[in-house]
């Protein structure tokens, strides 16, 4: 591929919303990194829904200024999807990109398509996780999706996932695409103020300011209160701990979302509203994860979980259902407990009971904030990309 004179490679990053979570904090890393040198980034975003966190504040940090499409939304809306459509089209067809690199499955769809339609030499689509493995949608409904997402492969140069799991998966049991067209790109996240954290001093503190009181064994959760994340395990694997539990025990929920007061109200018929503590959506998640002495993932499903990475590297113990890419993060850390998608809350509370107190050395947390740096991000992108536009 070609390109007149020395300009720079022009990348049209696409997500569908920066909605809190993982994936904005990934396109925002990715674009501020690559809009110097031989590199400009514009980075297009759909709107949020009224019940979700907004991430636009993390971009305004970095520099990163945001081409809003208004139409793009989370939900399927034949006009507006058309409208998004049409308004990318357009986009692409004046700026002429070299690459658009879609993130998210409504970026991924519109995006793609758009990019073919004008002629855009490169397509890059990362899957941060996924919802096809069955267990979302009726068998008629996640078979369509599956099929629209091979079509949507054959439009694509090179498929991103975030673990070598995903990949197997993405490949041979989904046969999205040939295996030879996915590579592996871990998450990239400014981890520094989570590695600053000294436990020994910062923990009594953090613990303090919660509300936390001395004795009490804390465990968290942090993210969206959607239907994957599955609190409903976390209040029940809470309510068994607080009948076995040889110390009093102290919940903090951390974020928000659609089924907030639906969650609420289980709590209270789970007899645990005492012992629960809603913290809502939390820029400072670095005064959080040091009072707590066990953070659980109990999803339905993941790519690479930001609060366990988070989590990990601020020293903080982890017991993590096995979903997604999860096990085999926590097997290459060499920390975390990872439980069966089975196993009941019995299991659940013996293992966070044995963990509370192994908290992660120094030498696991500084391999993780390696391994997840928006450096190494960087330079695994770059390397993808250079690739791409020989």
């Amino acid at each position: 591929m070609s390109r007149p004179g020395d300009r720079p490679v022009l990348i049209h990053r696409l997500i569908a919303r920066l909605n809190v979570g993982g994936p904005a904090m990934h396109v925002v890393n990715l674009a501020a990194a690559m809009n110097e040198g031989p590199w400009r980034t514009r980075l297009i975003a759909g709107r949020i829904e009224e019940d979700e966190g907004d991430m636009a504040y993390y971009a305004d940090e970095l520099g990163v200024d945001i081409s809003y499409v208004p139409a793009m939304a989370r939900s399927i809306n034949p006009l507006a999807d058309f409208k998004t459509l049409v308004h990318l089209y357009r986009l692409f067809r004046r700026e002429r990109p070299d690459i658009v690199h879609t993130h998210t499955a409504k970026a991924g769809t519109l995006g793609r398509i758009a990019a073919v339609l004008a002629g855009v030499p490169v397509r890059v689509h990362t899957y941060h996780g996924h919802v096809l493995g069955g267990s979302y949608f009726a068998p008629w409904k996640t078979a369509v999706f599956v099929f629209i997402e091979q079509q949507l492969g054959r439009l694509s140069d090179r498929l991103v996932v975030l673990t070598r799991r995903q990949a197997q998966e993405m490949a041979d049991e989904l046969r999205v695409a040939p295996p030879s067209k996915f590579s592996v790109v871990p998450l990239g996240l400014d981890l520094e103020r989570f590695l600053s954290i000294r436990r020994d001093g910062d923990a009594a503190a953090a613990r303090a300011a919660l509300g936390a009181q001395e004795g009490e064994v804390t465990v968290g959760i942090v993210g969206r209160m959607v239907p994957v994340k599955n609190h409903e395990l976390f209040f029940d694997v809470v309510a068994e701990l607080v009948n076995v539990s040889p110390a009093p025990v102290r919940a903090f929920v951390v974020g928000s979302g659609e089924r907030q007061a639906e969650l609420e109200t289980l709590v209270e018929a789970l007899g645990i509203h005492a012992n629960v503590t809603w913290l809502g959506w939390r820029q400072d998640l670095e005064e959080i994860y040091p009072a707590l002495d066990v953070m659980l993932l109990t999803s339905h499903d993941e790519g690479t979980p930001v609060a366990v990475i988070e989590a990990l590297v601020s020293g903080t113990p982890v017991v993590a259902r096995d979903v997604g890419g999860v096990a085999e993060m926590l097997g290459e850390a060499g920390a975390g407990t990872v439980v069966s998608r089975g196993a009941g809350v019995s299991e659940w509370a013996r293992s966070v009971i044995a963990a509370a107190g192994e908290a992660p050395g120094e030498e696991v947390r500084g391999a993780v904030a390696g391994r997840f740096s928006v450096d190494r991000l960087a330079r695994n992108v770059t390397a993808l990309y250079q690739v791409g536009i020989k």
